[in-house]
């Protein structure tokens, strides 16, 4: 766990379970409030799995709040990350992003990155909640993550 530089957190652990299991628990926004570990994530509708750059997929935070969140990198299996908005908003410049890398064992290491380097000071309220943002809080997502897709994914 770190913060790599101003404005980047990153966690990283090792998950029993193949790579391309752990990414369709994160490119399927319908199941990511189960492995949220901020408990900010209230719901998507399903049929938003992510396939490429240049999607977008709506989540309802618990307070409400419409995010869009627009697709930024993509590798299938191994890459995913967005920048969220709120619906209809381009977004302000805070990034999240997950990196797999499958080992020999079955195994695999996921990092979670958490980017709001650039965020513009005009944003003050969202750099504020950003910069609460810990690698602990990342952290607790890849638990959750792990104990999912250790168990056999979305039974």
């Amino acid at each position: 766990m770190s913060q790599s530089a101003e404005g980047i957190l990153t966690a990283t652990r090792e998950i029993a379970a193949p790579a391309e299991a752990i990414f369709e628990l994160i490119a399927d926004p319908a199941l990511q409030p189960r492995w949220d570990g901020n408990d900010n994530l209230a719901e998507a509708a399903p049929g938003q799995r992510v396939h490429a750059v240049g999607e977008v997929f709506v989540m309802t935070n618990r307070n409400g709040g419409v995010r869009d969140n627009h697709i930024v990198a993509f590798v299938e299996g191994r890459e995913i990350a967005w920048r969220p908005a709120p619906h209809g908003e381009q977004p302000a410049g805070h990034q999240w992003g997950w990196e797999l890398d499958p080992l020999e064992d079955g195994r695999t290491r996921v990092t979670h990155v958490y980017d709001y380097s650039a965020l513009p000071p005009s944003q003050e309220k969202r750099l504020a909640k950003a910069r609460a943002m810990t690698p602990e809080n990342l952290l607790a997502s890849i638990d959750r993550l792990a104990a999912l897709a250790e168990e056999g994914g979305d039974s």
